[in-house]
């Protein structure tokens, strides 16, 4: 049976930490006050549905006056949400690629936001495809996403392998009968495939210990 692995991004491949960030840019009292008010992971909702970036974060700060500088920080400052990378992830990625197994991404990400992370983040390159939110106009656990995935590939059920931090987007993915991993680290998403037979123990131990 010829499989797909299919990794999520953020958190998998790379950190994505705004939290942190703004906690560093106002305190972390303050940064809970802001989130709660403006709820800007609800407004990030509508870039991983396809607004632009700038668009979505500008327009909302005129919605909260106090808050507009921080708001528009979201966009003006967003590479620096998404950092660091995950080494060991992206060598179990170009490990399973030297093998031929063919890996794609399936990613909640703004299209714009995406194309800045490919710029900085040369790995998000490699995947033999890219099926993101922002392009697609729907966003994980919506069954309809993972059909896009189905279809791109052409496969379906245990046929793909794939990894989410999110534990509601696996779930998504397992009542579709993929085989998903709740993604913590690179190791347990090593024993993972090493498990469906798609890596050695030899070639994952290889691929974690060059990262």
């Amino acid at each position: 049976m010829e499989r797909v692995v299919v990794f999520d991004i953020g958190m998998v491949l790379v950190e994505w930490h705004p939290e942190r960030v703004y906690d560093a840019r106002i305190g972390q009292d303050a940064r809970k006050r802001l989130f709660e008010e403006a709820d800007l992971h609800k407004m990030n909702a509508l870039i991983d549905l396809g607004g632009h970036s700038r668009d979505v974060a500008y327009s909302h700060a005129k919605k909260f006056p106090h808050w507009a500088d921080e708001i528009r920080a979201w966009h003006d400052d967003w590479l620096s949400m998404l950092s660091p990378d995950i080494p060991g992830s992206a060598a179990l990625l170009r490990a399973l690629k030297a093998k031929g197994i063919k890996v794609v991404a399936l990613t909640n990400f703004g299209w714009d936001t995406l194309e800045l992370a490919q710029a900085n983040y040369p790995i998000l390159n490699e995947f033999d495809d890219t099926f993101v939110s922002g392009r697609l106009g729907v966003i994980k656990p919506d069954p309809a996403i993972y059909e896009h995935v189905e279809r791109g590939t052409g496969k379906s059920g245990a046929e793909l392998v794939f990894a989410d931090d999110s534990l509601k987007n696996v779930e998504a993915a397992r009542a579709r009968g993929w085989v998903a991993h709740h993604f913590t680290q690179p190791e347990g998403w090593a024993e993972v495939l090493v498990a469906e037979g798609l890596l050695t123990a030899d070639e994952a131990r290889a691929a974690l210990a060059s990262a």
